[in-house]
């Protein structure tokens, strides 16, 4: 599995404009239910209530800068993500106690039982590394930011 399986090149937000965790999940998930590619309507709001029970159990930021939060929706035909930046950094309450850069919003079907598992796995892997962080970081555009996860996807 591959990252460009489930991230579309124009799913990719290089600037967000939530200060909050709250705002930014919002903002991602509204974003990827306006997007026709999923197969299927999205409803935001179910989207972003989801999201918001999974961060009760836990942040789903990993450190680094990286977050990736994640989501299991009923009748979505398939995975899809959205890649998120936030150039001054967010609140959302990472592990390491550091700022949030990086959003990867994760939405699978309900009926995943595995998938989003390598999916998750394989996100971790490429946000491991501090490089790939910071082309994602000084990329000029979300053009340039798909790129980069395409060509670093593509090595392992």
């Amino acid at each position: 599995m591959k990252v460009v399986d489930f991230l579309a090149s124009d799913a990719v937000m290089p600037v967000l404009r939530g200060a909050s965790k709250a705002e930014v999940l919002t903002e991602m998930a509204s974003f990827l239910a306006a997007r026709p590619a999923t197969g299927k309507a999205i409803d935001a709001r179910a989207l972003y209530r989801l999201l918001e029970e999974r961060e009760q159990l836990a942040s789903t930021a990993i450190g680094e800068g990286i977050a990736i939060p994640h989501a299991k929706l009923e009748g979505l035909p398939r995975m899809v993500g959205a890649l998120g930046r936030s150039p001054a950094g967010l609140a959302f309450d990472s592990l390491d106690g550091k700022p949030t850069y990086l959003v990867f919003l994760l939405a699978v079907p309900a009926s995943s039982a595995t998938d989003h598992l390598k999916a998750l796995a394989r996100l971790s892997r490429l946000f491991r590394e501090a490089e790939v962080r910071q082309r994602l970081l000084a990329a000029p555009d979300g053009a340039t930011m798909y790129r980069t996860l395409a060509e670093e996807d593509a090595k392992f």
